[in-house]
């Protein structure tokens, strides 16, 4: 697999990318298969040295089943994103050649991958996760306040995935490439427009 394409104005250091990844909170697994590529949607955990993520799926769900020890995998994260008509670019009237591109944030993580199926191990994984998004919340729901013959009946119904991670690429396409009346003003047109262009708005850093 190759690597993202990130031209130097949009590419951010690996603390940003992997404060993408944290933001994010969920992320696309892909991995190769005999039957092509398998793709499936989960929550992160980011190990405190950033050399794991941790994360399970349904054991119905049979993307687990193409996935042997070591396999590759690509996981894709994305926080942002808008589209960006020309119409918002004032420097248009001067320089018409322009056309719409779309700003977004995201990150790529490449690494292998090891399923699990201990008990405690998936179990310390759903109270790693679920305490990570429960945080400050009032009042904040426990993995260990639930029914223990439950709670084991749940986990039973789980894979547990480990990554290894080989490298991280994080970019931020947020109109860098346009004059700084143009970037100002897709700012503020966004920022009045859909929750998501709002979001892309708010991350648009003033042009220095």
């Amino acid at each position: 697999m190759g690597d993202v394409y990130v031209p130097p104005r949009h590419a951010v250091d690996e603390d940003e990318a992997w404060q993408i990844v944290r933001d994010a909170g969920a992320g696309m697994l892909v991995v190769p298969s005999p039957k092509g590529l398998l793709s499936v949607f989960v929550p992160v955990v980011v190990s405190e040295d950033r050399r794991t993520i941790w994360s399970h799926l349904a054991r119905a769900n049979s993307w687990w089943e193409s996935v042997e020890s070591g396999t590759e995998v690509l996981a894709l994260f994305l926080v942002a994103s808008a589209y960006v008509t020309p119409t918002n670019y004032p420097s248009r009237l001067e320089n018409p050649g322009v056309v719409p591109t779309w700003n977004y944030v995201a990150a790529e993580v490449r690494g292998r991958l090891t399923l699990h199926e201990d008990p405690e191990w998936k179990l310390n994984q759903v109270r790693a996760v679920t305490g990570q998004f429960e945080r400050g919340r009032d009042p904040e729901w426990r993995v260990d306040d639930m029914d223990p013959t439950y709670r084991d009946q749940q986990l039973t119904a789980i894979v547990g995935i480990e990554i290894d991670v080989l490298s991280i690429e994080g970019k931020a396409k947020m109109s860098q490439n346009r004059p700084e009346i143009d970037q100002r003003s897709v700012q503020a047109h966004l920022a009045e427009g859909s929750l998501g262009e709002q979001n892309v708005a708010r991350r648009m850093k003033p042009p220095e």
